[in-house]
């Protein structure tokens, strides 16, 4: 029994450690101390090998380094420590694409809206790469899908813009037309994302 309570007591410190280093990183990423940061996103990987939101910060801090092989590492790493953690599928999706590998963004992206249906900027980040494997039905729908939960602002109209353009360019501006014509538009939602940024 004491060595049950031992455990379990080691196991909460290295809990309590991980978390206030992660909060550290986290403010001196956003305080601009990248480097500071990565090293304490290291510092926990080294206590915690598994823990998948220190993969995805220091994922993207190599992604916006344009360090794109070392932010994909990251980003699978993540996958295989929470395979449900949608984020990472999404980043990981976002990294390939960079890469030119597209198939196998494709499938990250998918993945990240199996996980979470709603989650608008990976059907947006999908309708484009279906868009550039010329697969443009497949992109009309996450297109569509974007328009549904992310209305209103810059990437919204993008997305209306190019859904108008696939339905024009393949025929089925009339039939969409009437479609909408028959149903009621989706409501602006109660509090927008404002998107500043797009990979």
């Amino acid at each position: 029994l004491a060595a049950v309570d031992e455990a379990a007591s080691k196991q909460a410190a290295r809990e309590a450690r991980v978390s206030g280093l992660f909060l550290e990183a986290v403010q001196k990423e956003e305080r601009g101390n990248t480097e500071e940061a990565m090293v304490a996103y290291q510092e926990i990987l080294k206590i915690d090998s598994s823990h998948a939101p220190s993969c995805i910060n220091l994922g993207t801090i190599y992604y916006n380094q344009r360090q794109f092989g070392r932010a994909e590492q990251h980003y699978r790493r993540a996958t295989v420590s929470d395979p449900n953690y949608a984020l990472a599928f999404f980043d990981l999706g976002n990294v390939l694409d960079e890469l030119q590998r597209l198939p196998e963004a494709i499938e990250a992206y998918r993945r990240a809206i199996r996980l979470v249906p709603s989650y608008a900027d990976a059907h947006y980040n999908l309708a484009l790469a279906y868009e550039r494997t010329g697969e443009p039905r497949r992109a009309l729908r996450h297109w569509r899908s974007y328009i549904k939960l992310d209305p209103i602002g810059p990437w919204a109209n993008h997305a209306r813009g190019q859904a108008r353009k696939i339905l024009d360019r393949t025929g089925l501006a009339i039939v969409y037309r009437r479609a909408t014509q028959r149903r009621e538009l989706p409501l602006r939602p109660s509090n927008p994302i404002a998107r500043l940024e797009r990979s």
